[in-house]
């Protein structure tokens, strides 16, 4: 019954004979937002899922029996507050697990760093290494609580982009009206900044995240803790200049009102794509699982008409939303010679690299980490929260990013691993738990070999289980089964094009006015009724919902003015 609550699959035959008012393809958590949105909007609308499953990559699935596991995206911090009120996830069976503390870091020497919502938990743990650090620390986290709060208004936003096509007076003068008020919201929050927090904005913005890191602290275990955000699913170094925007892209999220807390779903990230879909189906809207695109529908006046599924059969809309990556979108979906030349061009050439790997593991007992010198069977402060493992200075994590420059996978990787089920009593057997290893730095194509070999995989996921025994003795004796998602698993299972998480890099120069490509970031896209609505349009990757929202609202305008 668990799992059946999570395949949607309605009888087919519904979505032929109609012509739906909008029709959105993927039923990841953006695609079934929009869909939410649209449908309280008063339109009919049908998501056509691929998968069995609906979800994307804010899923559940049950891999080996009794372990239920968030496949891909396994935190929830940055679900759009304006989201969960709107549409009620709470009542719709939404709840988050707050984690105290939130992140662990082992050391081989024996020592070790908890950090967390705690501020004095926080001061006496840095103390340990600096007290210069322990006091600069809460310094650091005020100035992102005020970037973050500087930013928020402008992830509920679509950009002020220029109008695309030939509008009525109306549509024009609603539009000059919107781009004022959005400019002059943006001159309001620079105002009460200050020219000096402005400045210290920009540098965060354009600086490599080492650069940033230095400038507050000195401790390397600190530094690279927080430094492992600044790089999270890219495939840059910790040196990267604008890698310190990725750090604050990370930070920008809440979990009931508190600012930066990351939580645990109950039941898997697959819960929050539930809650999401029953506020949809509540709302009108209906949800296909086991329904692949194959091709968009054209007319003869270069209009969207629907959607041609892979078994042939046509679903008719004159407005449908994709929640699939940009390059799916419209390299793979739109038919050729449709699209205008620049426009392919810009999408051709965007940034879908990725080093990222997951890995979901069943254990049956809690790794005992030797630097806290317990033996306990149950969960401990160091098992709450993200275990940063082969993260104890930044130069560690530029080792790793730099094997995967030469084409290899990280000698000694960069893992971040969390064990959900000990906060979350409902996903494994009792005594047994669930492990998350989120990796990096894993190469697409790894000039040593490929992921398609059986023994090339197990090699790497050895090499990570091993790093993990150095720290917590006895861990790889203590998995009873794993699920490994390589760049190229993530790109055919999930649809994650290159297998990049965020559906395209989220450097500075395709955020905001430049996602997906510059001209064409407030979700229209060149063809008329084609609108994007995943994490490959602003404000970009992560479980947001903000991407699905604003698209809708967008939606809902045109079909108004029309």
């Amino acid at each position: 019954m668990w799992w059946r609550s999570f395949t949607t699959s309605t009888a087919s035959r519904d979505l032929l004979g109609k012509k739906w008012d909008a029709l959105i393809i993927g039923a990841g958590h953006n695609g079934l937002t929009a869909a939410a949105y649209l449908a309280r909007g008063g339109l009919s609308v049908a998501v056509l899922e691929r998968r069995h499953v609906i979800g994307g990559a804010a899923v559940t699935e049950e891999l080996i029996p009794g372990f239920k596991f968030s496949r891909c995206s396994y935190l929830q911090s940055l679900l759009r507050p304006t989201v969960i009120k709107e549409l009620e996830l709470g009542r719709h069976g939404l709840k988050l697990l707050k984690r105290n503390p939130s992140s662990f870091t082992p050391c081989l020497d024996g020592r070790y760093l908890l950090l967390g919502p705690n501020k004095e938990l926080n001061h006496s743990e840095i103390s340990k290494f600096s007290i210069r650090d322990a006091n600069a620390y809460p310094r650091y986290e005020n100035q992102l609580e005020k970037f973050c709060e500087f930013m928020d208004p402008f992830l509920d936003s679509p950009p002020p982009e220029s109008l695309q096509r030939v509008s009525s007076f109306n549509v024009r003068f609603k539009d000059k009206m919107y781009k004022s008020a959005f400019w002059a919201r943006l001159l309001r929050g620079a105002f009460s900044l200050g020219q000096n927090e402005m400045v210290d904005f920009m540098d965060l913005l354009l600086s490599p995240a080492s650069k940033v890191l230095n400038k507050w602290f000195e401790t390397d275990v600190l530094k690279a803790t927080l430094g492992t955000d600044a790089v999270i699913g890219s495939t840059g170094s910790i040196h990267t200049p604008g890698s310190g925007y990725v750090l604050l892209h990370h930070v920008m999220g809440e979990t009931d009102g508190d600012r930066g807390i990351w939580s645990y779903v109950e039941g898997g990230m697959g819960l929050v794509s539930l809650a999401i879909s029953n506020a949809a189906r509540e709302a009108g809207a209906h949800i296909v699982t086991n329904a692949e695109v194959s091709e968009m529908m054209i007319n003869d006046s270069g209009a969207v008409n629907g959607v041609l599924l892979a078994d042939g059969r046509q679903v008719l809309s004159s407005v449908v939303l994709s929640n699939a990556t940009p390059y799916k979108t419209f390299m793979e979906l739109v038919p050729n010679n449709v699209l205008p030349e620049d426009f392919v061009r810009a999408l051709k050439y965007s940034d879908y690299s990725s080093a990222t790997t997951k890995i979901n593991i069943a254990v049956d007992k809690l790794p005992q980490f030797r630097c806290c010198k317990l033996n306990h069977p149950d969960a401990g402060p160091q098992h709450m929260g993200t275990i940063h493992i082969g993260s104890e200075s930044m130069e560690e994590i530029d080792l790793a990013c730099q094997d995967a420059v030469n084409g290899l996978p990280s000698k000694r990787p960069v893992i971040e691993m969390t064990i959900p089920s000990a906060l979350d009593k409902i996903i494994s057997p009792p005594g047994k738990h669930v492990i998350n290893l989120f990796i990096q730095y894993t190469p697409y194509s790894p000039s040593d070999g490929s992921w398609r070999d059986p023994a090339y995989r197990e090699s790497f996921a050895q090499r990570c289980f091993n790093m993990i025994d150095e720290y917590a003795p006895g861990f790889n004796s203590s998995i009873i089964g794993y699920d490994m998602l390589t760049p190229p698993d993530l790109e055919r299972e999930i649809g994650l094009t290159g297998g990049n998480i965020f559906h395209g890099a989220m450097g500075l120069d395709s955020l905001f006015l430049m996602r997906p490509v510059k001209g064409w970031s407030n979700y229209r896209t060149p063809l008329q009724g084609l609108y994007l609505c995943g994490s490959g349009s602003h404000p970009g990757g992560g479980v947001m919902g903000a991407p699905g929202r604003n698209a809708a609202h967008v939606v809902l305008q045109d079909v108004k003015n029309h």
